[in-house]
């Protein structure tokens, strides 16, 4: 069991979860951050839609993974009696809907709608958008998408204030009889800190212990290479006309100084056809307000999804500077000033400020 101490002053005491409000603040959340969830794998999840009917039942949430396997979502709060079982005949409810059918149907007569409001054209689009380190393949992912509709190869995640003990066998049950589905079933606790929310969410896994990850469709072994820290980036500075030389370094320059002040984990994605990212990565959630590319030049892709949730003041600041005016999903911005880049650490320092935690509570066994 995983829970907060703290110290009021005199001694050291288990907080109590504060809970939520409703089921509908717990969808939210996960509909909003998908990358809180600690999935096997860890996979990153790109949601296309909430309250998706399929059949004769609504999905809370359906998401992808970059390789293309499909994501059912289903959230319960444990004092819904659904909570028990049913939400397991629900989720494999639905997989059964889906398996067979093909991308086309998927994407306009099941998404449609979702993909539109969430300003996409395609699911390929909304997995490109969310995409910060520049490894996306359309044909690889469509190649994914197809297989796992065909062999209903799917991800079934279960999301849970606290998970019943019936309820963790009859997943782990599943888990262990089947290769094509992988099933997570997550706890998600929240407590009251200072005012802030403070989230615990935890893979729970059955009494026989964690079943091994399935892994996802496979990509093509030259579609690139993810590596530690900033250093081969810099080395890819020199494969650029010269006079893109100035702006690439001031960018690497920038990302180390977020690195020195402890705001980011900077790694380097060595893409096809000589481009290069540098990702700057908030360490909570392993995500990036922008990406730093070097592809025959520098530039950067701000990530508006990101902005919103960690850093929204510094957001407002930064709109004016980009053009035309206006901070979207991977919006670019060639024009490298001073001035953005000092509104862009200020946005670091507001997004990693927002997860710091009071020196006198940490978080242990319990």
């Amino acid at each position: 069991m995983t829970a907060i101490w703290r110290n009021d002053g005199s001694n050291w005491q288990i907080m109590a979860p504060a809970g939520f409000p409703d089921e509908a603040a717990l969808h939210t959340l996960v509909e909003q951050a998908p990358q809180v969830l600690p999935l096997a794998g860890s996979p990153s999840l790109v949601v296309l839609g909430r309250e998706v009917l399929l059949g004769n039942g609504y999905a809370d949430l359906i998401a992808v993974e970059p390789s293309g396997r499909l994501a059912v979502i289903e959230v319960k709060l444990s004092k819904n009696a659904e909570a028990r079982r049913a939400v397991v005949a629900q989720v494999l409810t639905y997989a059964a809907y889906l398996k067979g059918t093909s991308a086309t149907l998927l994407e306009q007569a099941i998404l449609g709608q979702h993909l539109s409001k969430r300003g996409y054209a395609s699911i390929a689009d909304a997995v490109s958008a969310s995409d910060q380190q520049g490894s996306f393949d359309a044909a690889s992912f469509a190649q994914g998408l197809a297989q796992s509709l065909e062999e209903g190869g799917f991800r079934l995640i279960v999301v849970l204030d606290e998970a019943r003990e019936e309820l963790i066998r009859l997943t782990g049950y599943l888990q262990a009889v089947t290769d094509r589905l992988v099933i997570d079933l997550i706890t998600v606790s929240a407590y009251e800190v200072n005012g802030s929310q403070i989230l615990v969410p935890q893979r729970v896994d059955a009494e026989n212990g964690p079943s091994a990850p399935r892994t996802s469709p496979k990509l093509r072994p030259d579609q690139g290479r993810l590596v530690e820290g900033a250093d081969d980036f810099a080395a890819t500075i020199s494969t650029a006309s010269a006079e893109k030389h100035p702006t690439l370094q001031a960018l690497y320059d920038w990302a180390i100084s977020l690195e020195k002040e402890g705001l980011v984990k900077l790694s380097t994605y060595h893409g096809t056809a000589q481009r290069w990212t540098l990702l700057p990565r908030l360490k909570a959630d392993n995500v990036g307000l922008v990406t730093i590319w070097n592809d025959g030049g520098g530039y950067l892709q701000l990530w508006h999804s990101v902005f919103a949730r960690r850093a929204p003041t510094s957001m407002a600041r930064i709109e004016p500077l980009l053009a035309p005016g206006k901070l979207g999903q991977g919006t670019v911005a060639s024009d490298i000033t001073p001035e953005l880049l000092a509104e862009l650490t200020t946005a670091y320092r507001e997004a990693a400020g927002g997860t710091l935690a009071s020196s006198t509570e940490t978080q242990g066994p319990g």
